[in-house]
């Protein structure tokens, strides 16, 4: 790498990760993390954070099963009953605009207490409803929760993790995410739609609690520079005998280095050395999206009605092939690495649409009148498998690695905002589009995985086993190739 000079040099600029204000290098030595081992305190606090978690997909597998019941109950139209889905992806987008700074200031812990209290609130209005408008107003509330929680739940499981467990624990995000899809799904199905809201307050209640109990992020606590709050935190999450010096150290210098000059603005985002990384959050975010999930698992039941095939019997097999398949990257990942899980991932979301996508085109042509509903089947139920292994797990854990702390919250916010902008664009044209064409829809959704395939395969660099000092350094500093070295 070129030498730069350093005569006139603006002490004002955001540094580069690793470089110190003189222009030299921080060098990081973070072999303590790796060699930590998994804590009582640590298992409890990434355990209270993925209640949000569990409570996502609470909101999310809600409207699928309860439709029918909801608008038989208090007569509303296909219209009204459509608004009320769609208003979690529009409070999302408010969440998602606010959550790098909400967590910035309010620090990881107060933001997953406030969504808590967002939670119970959006719960209690859908389960008293009387008319469309507490509906929508519940809804939209649930949806702001979901919008905080999808960036600082994987945050902060991140910031208190060792790396040899980091990618492990913070995959949990997704496995409790899809396991309340499940949930929703399954319940919705046996009891009143007014009992399944009142069971989303539970985690919500029992997250509160336990947030007295856990610590608060140590590399959000030494970037507000409470240096011995910070220690004592990660010594409870490395347990009382550990040696954390060497930790400590490593963390508290580069973390220095960033927050010694002024807060980054959105403008900083947009600098030549922060391309790279920003390229890498926000198009994994987008692709996660316009994959094609929320189309597909916000109208499962009807999607299998129109092919032919049970809606009841359809929808139970999503939800009984979602959780194993996000148990697998809590296993795997830390051993096997991201880039492989997402490249899978994306294979197997692609095969699936174009399976969809297959069945549909045949019903068209009136051919296989009797395989064609199952082929749908079997394209929709290996969506919901791939899902939660790669694009919908292993991206939280990639966009909770790869952000400097002096620009984490922002490039979060703005990952955070593409990702649910992409979403409300599924969710909203799902319907309309495969009006227009089923088969076609869902060829579509295939070409959208096969791009993702080839943006992991160029793009996205391998993270496991590395610090997360050491990945921000890499992906930031000048001259940094844009062709992926795993």
């Amino acid at each position: 790498m070129e030498e730069r000079s350093r005569e006139g040099q603006n002490t004002t600029r955001p540094l580069l990760a690793g470089e110190r204000l003189d222009g030299s290098r921080v060098e990081l030595h973070c072999s303590v993390a790796g060699d930590a081992s998994i804590t009582a305190v640590l298992v409890l606090s990434a355990s209270v954070a993925v209640l949000g978690s569990l409570n996502y997909g609470l909101s999310v597998g809600y409207s699928s099963p309860v439709q029918s019941e909801i608008m038989n109950e208090l007569g509303l139209s296909t219209a009204e009953y459509s608004l009320f889905g769609s208003l979690l992806t529009v409070g999302g987008l408010v969440g998602a605009i606010v959550s790098g700074k909400l967590s910035d200031y309010l620090g990881r812990r107060g933001t997953l207490g406030l969504t808590s209290i967002f939670y119970i609130i959006g719960w209690l209005s859908i389960a008293v409803s009387q008319a469309a408008w507490s509906l929508d107003f519940g809804r939209l509330f649930l949806g702001f929760s979901v919008g905080l929680i999808a960036y600082v739940v994987p945050i902060y499981v991140a910031e208190i993790t060792p790396k040899n467990q980091r990618g492990g624990f913070v995959v949990l995000h997704m496995l409790l995410t899809v396991s309340g899809i499940s949930v929703a799904y399954i319940l919705g199905l046996v009891i009143s739609w007014r009992i399944l809201a009142l069971i989303g307050i539970f985690p919500s209640l029992v997250q509160l609690i336990g947030l007295f109990f856990i610590p608060e992020s140590p590399r959000w606590l030494v970037k507000i520079g409470k240096d011995k709050e910070f220690e004592a935190a990660l010594q409870r999450l490395r347990g009382e005998n550990a040696n954390v010096t060497e930790e400590a150290a490593d963390i508290k210098r580069y973390t220095e280095s960033l927050v010694r000059i002024s807060e980054a603005n959105i403008l900083v985002l947009f600098q030549k050395k922060y391309a790279y990384v920003l390229t890498v959050g926000v198009g994994l975010f987008a692709l996660s999206q316009l994959c094609g999930t929320n189309g597909i698992i916000f109208y499962a039941s009807s999607t299998f009605e129109s092919a032919g095939f049970s809606g009841t019997v359809g929808t139970i097999a999503v939800a009984l092939i979602q959780i194993p398949a996000a148990i697998l990257p809590v296993i795997c990942m830390d051993r096997y690495g991201r880039r492989p899980l997402l490249m899978i991932s994306a294979s197997g979301l692609c095969l699936g649409n174009i399976l969809a996508g297959l069945s549909y085109l045949l019903q068209d042509f009136g051919l296989l009148k009797g395989f064609s509903p199952y082929l749908v089947l079997i394209g929709i139920v290996m969506f919901a498998a791939m899902y939660p292994l790669g694009m919908g797990g292993t991206i939280f854990v990639i966009i909770s690695e790869i952000y400097p702390i002096n620009i984490k919250g922002l490039a979060g916010s703005l990952a955070t905002l593409v990702g649910w902008l992409s979403s409300w664009l599924v969710s909203y044209a799902f319907n309309f589009s495969m009006e227009w064409s089923s088969a076609g829809t869902f060829f579509i959704l295939a070409g959208v995985c096969a791009f993702t395939i080839f943006f992991v395969a160029k793009l996205v660099p391998e993270t496991k086993g590395r610090t997360l000092e050491e990945i921000q350094a890499s992906m930031t500093i000048p001259g940094n190739s844009w062709i992926c070295r795993a």
